[in-house]
């Protein structure tokens, strides 16, 4: 049987495992996870899909890397299905996994091209233990980026996405601390048949003038951008270590739609934070309406080992647990109002493997079962069938 890598956790993990799958495309029976550990729940995932391949696959070598194989390194090893672990910092060096370069790519198994421009992160956050895993913040450059974009083209990738763990740092470490703005140009002018770039998670603090007048005003970069906002409440952000406030994201947002109306807005909330109370919770309810948050990522607030945050005072779990729930129910009530303007309208929409695909804006389509994977179809929506637009 070939290698398999099963990826979990962010879309720097799905552009990491995509690059492992590469290498050990002639490797024969080998299961790589790379791990997530951003929370307790994405531990538990992780070691449920350890357990999982290994039932799938009991002959194979089991192999883990990602934030879990360094976070929690003792007790993932010590799981009796797991045959050994890679560094995180070092999964992406051949040497590691005793195999040369391949001379010639082989075709993505994603329609979307994820290209990591950046790793690790410099920040401290009281709440993230990624640092722990990632290292500190480590730029690729702009001719490397434009070689993986490159790259990725030749092979037929129809969008392309950039990620890292904190994106809007990237350049920072690099002669003349260049923009984000400036290599998302850099892309764009080098690549005119480019069709679609997408941006993951920004902070919204570090977003520049470049790159905003690029979200603005560029067709060609989607009207989908991701805030890593975390919550709602300025007191809250405070004790995360957050840099921005709820008055910074409010603005942001008001002058992107004012250039740009069709902007469709995601962000990261926690709920539970500690000394969260009902007041604080209920301001971070009101910002998925104000800033009308179609894309929402909810996390449960889970205590991370050495971070700050796990040593202030706890909210209890059930308590967490509904407010998730309440922002979950907020969050949908207000992607399921947007998604009703949708009706009736064309949209570009990107096939995927399984009869879904995005527009533009990240709304999920179900397309015609006859599609190929990778074309971008233009599509007129009538109903909503469970979260689908059909």
């Amino acid at each position: 049987m070939s290698a398999e890598v099963i990826s979990l956790g962010c879309r720097l993990n799905i552009s990491e495992s995509e690059r492992i799958r590469v290498m050990l495309a002639d490797e024969g029976d080998v299961v790589v996870v790379n791990s997530c550990a951003v929370t307790s729940e994405a531990v538990r995932q992780t070691r449920q899909a350890i357990r999982k391949a290994r039932r799938a696959r009991p002959d194979a070598r089991l192999l883990v890397t990602g934030c879990a194989a360094d976070i929690e390194r003792d007790q993932i090893a010590a799981m009796p299905e797991v045959d050994g672990l890679i560094a995180n910092q070092q999964k992406l060096d051949p040497r590691v996994w005793n195999v040369a370069e391949r001379p010639t790519p082989i075709p993505a198994q994603r329609t979307r091209a994820f290209v990591a421009v950046q790793n690790g992160c410099d920040h401290a956050c009281t709440f993230c233990v990624i640092p722990q895993g990632r290292g500190r913040s480590r730029s690729l450059t702009i001719n490397q980026v434009l070689r993986e974009v490159e790259r990725d083209l030749s092979l037929g990738a129809p969008e392309v996405v950039l990620t890292g763990v904190d994106v809007t740092s990237w350049g920072a470490d690099l002669p003349g601390s260049p923009s984000l703005g400036a290599l998302v140009r850099a892309i764009l002018d080098e690549f005119s048949e480019l069709a679609r770039l997408r941006m993951s998670s920004l902070d919204g603090i570090e977003i520049d003038e470049e790159l905003f007048d690029l979200f603005a005003h560029e067709t060609r970069v989607m009207p989908h951008l991701h805030l890593s906002l975390q919550h709602g409440h300025d007191m809250i952000l405070k004790r995360m270590k957050r840099r921005h406030s709820r008055s910074d994201a409010v603005d942001l947002i008001a002058r992107l739609r004012a250039q740009r109306p069709e902007l469709a807005l995601g962000a990261d909330l926690i709920a539970g934070f500690p000394t969260e109370s009902e007041e604080h919770h209920a301001t971070n309810l009101s910002i998925i309406r104000e800033l009308e948050i179609v894309h929402g990522h909810i996390f449960p607030y889970s205590p991370r080992p050495g971070t700050p945050a796990a040593r202030m005072p706890q909210i209890n779990r059930p308590v967490i647990k509904r407010r998730a729930a309440e922002l979950r129910a907020a969050g949908s009530e207000v992607r399921n109002t947007w998604l009703s303007t949708l009706l009736g309208k064309p949209h570009h929409v990107l096939a995927e493997r399984d009869s879904t695909g995005h527009a533009e804006n990240f709304a999920l389509f179900a397309v015609p079962h006859d599609t190929p994977a990778g074309e971008i179809v233009t599509l007129t929506p009538t109903k909503i069938t469970e979260g689908l637009l059909t």
